[in-house]
């Protein structure tokens, strides 16, 4: 057996061994070897292989694959550019902390800088936004120590992936150099991998996860305290809010453990001063909300932060944390618990008046994202796409038990959007939706593509189909004066056929009929995509009056 072949077995059977189930892979040359290792074990029924023809989508799909199941997930690619189109996905598991394994195929290390075709340097090409990064030695010798070694460097990478190693986990980097011959002689079927059949036998590492604890923040449990919840943090305790007699006010993104429990009208009742607390403490990394960013900049108001137990970041722009720790079991009083409440219930009656009166026909992703949100059943999964569609639904949605939401949280791009929600599907028991914009799904458009032997999700796909970036309408390049230039370079509109697009690649596709039962995940729907149209000039006015009508519901 040749060297390349026989690394790129032991290295598969080594991830398997570890408890991978799936992995993601991109045709290539130079990545011969691991290919045919990946398709004899996905034949063996060892793991599940997943093929894509981009890198970009690859990397994504690898991510929602990891980030919904919970468990590492390699992608592999061949050398060159290809390696390099893995970058926007490693960065987002970087920061979202997302076990991905990019595993690279390479030339030889004399052929760098000679000319040599699909030849880049690629040793530490994702720098320091990898845990850890590793170039394989080239595959010459076949020998059980070599195999040894070949093991013990795959167990290191997935200590690191998983935060076993004692970093936070994220994403980890292995290079393999191959020479020919890159393809196996034997052209026997496939054969088992079970134990007693493994290449390179002997002494195997085991990486067990690492236990951390964190010591109770050091405030005041019975001061005026808000709790502002964003991606990753610690698990959802309520019971830590407050008891009888009042729970601390709790403002959570969707993408939080914590959103079920929050306040529906949170993110609408930050700025008023008679609700204003005297500490307020971040779980996780919130990015959602600017009224979030400057009561954390308020120098009159105490900040403490609560990352979880994973060691992942903690949101603190203006770097006014006190300290890290773990949220204590908070006792507010009472006026102050009951303010909020009595708020919330105002402006979540006056949301729902204004959502159904009209007052937000100019912005129909509010009324859109309400009406997903609760039209997805018990057990389904929920991905949505950065800029509108995470915000409506932070606006406009009822939090609400039994479903599970994810986002990409960690760079909060558009980038592989649709990868990382058919990835996500594919690694989540019920059906899965996902809310996304136009231009969201026009930037990862090849992840519509999926493959005649590939596995398929149960995942509809709902388009706020605007025709351009709706999200730009409210931020300052919207205003009045900046209408001369707006509509090229920010609008951006395309006039692409969203559903003549989607069914070219194999989608069901079709205009939303208006009934929220359309908009419902089930299982054995398949893929499905649902374009509601929308138009984009009132988006600003709607917003303002909206923020107008809840204010006058607080009198």
């Amino acid at each position: 057996m040749n060297g390349s072949t026989a690394q790129a077995r032991v290295i598969v059977d080594e991830l398997v061994r570890a408890g991978v189930t799936d992995a993601v892979l991109c045709p290539g040359s130079r990545n011969a070897p691991p290919a045919f290792a990946l398709a004899r074990a996905d034949a063996d029924g060892l793991l599940r292989l997943h093929v894509r023809i981009d890198e970009r989508t690859a990397g994504f799909l690898a991510l929602g694959l990891a980030l919904a199941s919970g468990r590492p997930v390699p992608v592999v690619v061949t050398s060159g550019t290809a390696a390099a189109n893995l970058h926007p996905a490693v960065l987002e598991a970087s920061h979202a902390g997302v076990p991905v394994l990019a595993v690279t195929a390479d030339r030889p290390p004399e052929l760098v800088g000679t000319g040599a075709s699909q030849t880049i340097s690629q040793t530490g090409l994702f720098g320091a936004t990898v845990r850890w990064s590793g170039a394989f030695a080239v595959p010459d010798d076949v020998t059980p120590a070599a195999a040894g070694r070949w093991r013990s460097a795959v167990a290191r990478a997935l200590a690191a992936a998983t935060g076993a190693g004692g970093n936070a986990p994220g994403p980890v980097h292995l290079d393999l150099p191959y020479t020919d011959p890159l393809v196996p002689e034997d052209s026997a079927a496939p054969t088992s991998l079970s134990p007693a059949g493994r290449e390179g036998g002997g002494a195997w590492t085991v990486a067990p996860p690492m236990t951390r604890s964190l010591p109770p923040l050091p405030l005041d449990p019975a001061a005026r305290t808000l709790v502002v919840a964003g991606s990753g943090g610690p698990g959802a305790d309520p019971a830590l809010l407050g008891g009888p007699d009042g729970r601390a006010p709790l403002v959570a993104e969707p993408s939080s453990p914590w959103w079920p429990h929050a306040l529906r009208a949170g993110p609408w009742l930050l700025d008023g001063p008679e609700r204003k607390p005297d500490q307020i403490v971040v779980l996780g990394r919130p990015t959602l909300h600017r009224a979030v960013a400057r009561l954390i900049a308020d120098p009159d108001v105490a900040v403490y932060a609560d990352p979880g137990l994973d060691g992942g970041p903690w949101t603190d722009v203006p770097g006014t944390v006190r300290a890290v720790g773990a949220l204590p079991a908070l006792q507010p009083p009472a006026g102050f618990a009951r303010a909020w409440a009595d708020a919330d219930r105002r402006v979540s009656d006056a949301l729902d008046t204004a959502l159904r009166d009209g007052t937000t026909a100019g912005a129909p992703g509010l009324r859109l994202a309400r009406d997903l949100v609760a039209a997805q059943p018990d057990g389904g999964q929920l991905i949505l796409g950065s800029s509108n569609p995470v915000r409506d639904v932070a606006l406009a949605a009822e939090p609400r038990h039994g479903l599970a939401i994810r986002s990409n949280r960690g760079v909060a791009g558009i980038d592989g959007t649709v990868s990382t929600a058919v990835g996500a599907a594919l690694a989540h028991a019920g059906p899965t939706a996902l809310l996304l914009g136009d231009l969201t799904l026009l930037h990862d458009a090849t992840g519509l593509v999926t493959g005649p032997s590939e596995p398929l999700p149960d995942l509809t796909a709902v388009v706020l189909d605007d025709d351009g970036g709706g999200i730009f309408h409210l931020l300052e390049q919207g205003g009045p004066e900046h209408a001369h230039a707006f509509e090229r370079v920010f609008g951006t509109p395309t006039g692409v056929d969203l559903l003549g697009m989607a069914r070219s690649a194999g989608w069901r596709a079709g205009d939303w009929s208006g009934d929220p039962a359309d908009l419902t995940a089930r299982p054995g729907s398949g893929r499905r995509l649902v374009r509601v149209a929308a138009a984009r000039k009132d988006l600003r006015d709607t917003h303002a009056a909206l923020r107008a009508a809840l204010a006058a519901a607080l009198g």
